[in-house]
């Protein structure tokens, strides 16, 4: 599991969202989030990991962070919810729910434990459901949502 790290004694100039470069699954939702976002630089920690000693680099390969001018700084799921800040129309719930409920801070914290293990599962199943250009994403998930009913009604059909 990932460490959360309140704060670094080496704040930004501008929020920062900090990923794993080597992860293809990562870079694929980061590009995104950056057509989604306004006012948030987006670097791997390979890049800039280093301005920041107070954090661990075994904590950037376990995590995202989004650090904040002020220090602040937010890993793992709440990284991602935080990044809804900064969308032109800002979504603050989500962020907002992390912090205060127990229960949906212990899953997602869970779900992106589970994730960030299995990123090759991950972005294969990615490009089945949105297709392999995260610019332009295709909805195939209505496709397999679709095969799944079929599915069941067959079955369905079959048991009556």
């Amino acid at each position: 599991m990932f460490s959360k790290i309140q704060k670094t004694n080496f704040p930004p100039a501008e929020p920062i969202f900090l990923w794993d470069g080597n992860c293809g699954f990562c870079k694929y939702w980061i590009i995104v989030w950056k057509s989604n976002t306004e006012g948030l630089t987006y670097k791997t920690f390979q890049e800039v990991g280093s301005e920041f000693p107070d954090i661990p680099i075994k904590e950037f390969k376990k995590a995202s962070r989004l650090i904040e001018t002020d220090g602040s700084v937010f890993s793992g799921p709440d990284s991602a919810y935080r990044t809804f800040w900064y969308f032109p129309k800002p979504q603050k719930k989500w962020h907002r729910w992390y912090q205060k409920s127990g229960f949906f801070q212990s899953i997602s914290d869970h779900s992106y434990n589970w994730i960030a293990k299995n990123r090759p599962l991950m972005m294969r199943l990615t490009k089945a459901f949105w297709g392999k250009n995260p610019i332009r994403r295709k909805p195939y998930w209505l496709l397999w949502l679709g095969c799944i009913l079929a599915l069941v009604g067959i079955f369905i059909y079959i048991i009556h």
